[in-house]
């Protein structure tokens, strides 16, 4: 057994995270850095259907307090009902965007989320699983 080997043992779903942020390098390699958020996702959901990979876009995410709705939100991507992605543009991670995608981890009870930042440096992501 190879070293890598062991190491993508421990991954959660290895193949498809990697065919999703191969498809966030290709959208950056095509439209580069500086547009709107909105251009990027609309990018990704192009390169996911081109690559075959099922998905859900802007998927809606109640927030509940008591078993009542005081609020919503909206996943950027649902990818096999397997991993959650969400889309940043700027220089960096902030806690706050850790933290919402915390949320949406647990609160959608799914295991695996790709935070995916399109910025003047490239694409950056961050794998960011739900241990609950």
């Amino acid at each position: 057994m190879k070293k890598n080997d062991v190491r993508n043992e421990n991954l959660l779903y290895p193949e498809l995270s990697y065919k999703i942020i191969g498809s966030a390098f290709d959208v950056c390699n095509e439209l580069g850095s500086g547009h709107p958020e909105k251009y990027y996702q609309k990018a990704l959901n192009e390169s996911f259907l081109r690559k075959g990979i099922k998905f859900e876009e802007q998927v809606f995410c109640p927030v509940s307090f008591c078993g009542k709705s005081i609020g919503k939100r909206f996943l950027d991507f649902l990818v096999e009902g397997k991993i959650i992605i969400e889309i940043k543009k700027g220089s960096r991670f902030s806690k706050a965007n850790i933290d919402q995608v915390l949320d949406y981890l647990k609160i959608n009870k799914v295991k695996l989320a790709i935070l995916i930042n399109f910025g003047n440096e490239g694409v950056s992501f961050k794998r960011i699983v739900n241990f609950s």
